[in-house]
């Protein structure tokens, strides 16, 4: 299933990267749980989180149905 996300925030990308930010895939466990890191400009800012609830899990979620939820490390 990790590389269905990778794959899958590869289309994340470019929308973080045009604001000066990337994601990057920690890990993924057995319960679905994605865990992400948010780089560059996404990191310090104040609407990550929302970045990672309503976009990166939002997404992934719809692309893979086996992904319970995302989580910033």
């Amino acid at each position: 299933m990790k590389e269905k996300v990778e794959m899958a925030l590869t289309k994340i990308r470019p929308m973080l990267q045009a604001d000066g930010g990337d994601v990057e895939l920690i890990d993924v466990d057995e319960n679905g749980v994605v865990k992400v890191r948010l780089q560059g400009a996404c990191a310090g800012c104040p609407m990550s989180q929302m970045t990672i609830k309503n976009g990166i899990e939002k997404l992934l979620k719809e692309k893979i149905p086996e992904v319970t939820s995302v989580e910033s490390v």
